[in-house]
């Protein structure tokens, strides 16, 4: 009767060690779905950098530097969005995205009031209708980037409670990062340009 009793108490461990696993391993795909998500808006946004960039340089020869800067902030984000699309959950690619983003935001953000100095510019068709274009993709990005934030959370939060943090310890899971908008003071600064 012992031994009966000690192999359902062990058989109900391991039904529950299976189940937490399992749980662990359906929100970490939840992380992989909520970047590809993600990863589908910023592709958007990094084909229409390009586009911008050359509508910009007819028109803006002598801010040559501030359109280096555009296109080197958008291949940099492009590698860190390839970086995390590799390890979705990895918190150290999530922070290289998240800084590499608001380097391209920035950038962009300079860009963008630089156009606004230049008259002919300014009222071209094309500049709007990639200004628009631009504006969607980042009201895109920001719900994406809360959706997967909120499966990085439920994860997280999986993986420190008991008694799932058990068999997060013993299979080796990792806290995941969230994406942030901004990191440091300068990426929530207002860009001003002085004319």
């Amino acid at each position: 009767m012992a031994a009966w009793i000690a192999g359902l108490i062990v058989l109900a461990l391991i039904i529950w060690a299976i189940v937490a696993y399992n749980r662990l391993i359906a929100f970490r795909n939840s992380i992989s779905n909520a970047h590809g998500q993600i990863d589908v808006q910023l592709r958007r946004r990094y084909d229409l950098v390009p586009n911008l960039v050359e509508v910009a340089r007819k028109y803006m020869q002598h801010e040559r530097e501030t359109l280096e800067a555009v296109t080197l902030a958008r291949a940099r984000a492009v590698s860190a969005s390839d970086a995390l699309r590799a390890k979705p959950s990895s918190a150290p690619a999530a922070a290289a995205l998240a800084d590499a983003e608001g380097a391209l935001s920035l950038g962009l953000g300079r860009l963008l009031a630089l156009s606004e100095a230049y008259p002919e510019l300014k009222a071209n068709e094309s500049l709007r209708d990639l200004r628009e274009e631009l504006t969607s993709t980042e009201n895109r990005v920001a719900f994406t980037r809360q959706a997967y934030n909120d499966e990085v959370l439920a994860f997280n939060n999986a993986l420190q409670s008991f008694p799932d943090l058990m068999v997060a310890k013993v299979f080796g899971f990792e806290a995941a990062g969230v994406l942030r908008s901004t990191d440091n003071a300068q990426q929530r600064e207002t860009v001003r340009i002085a004319l």
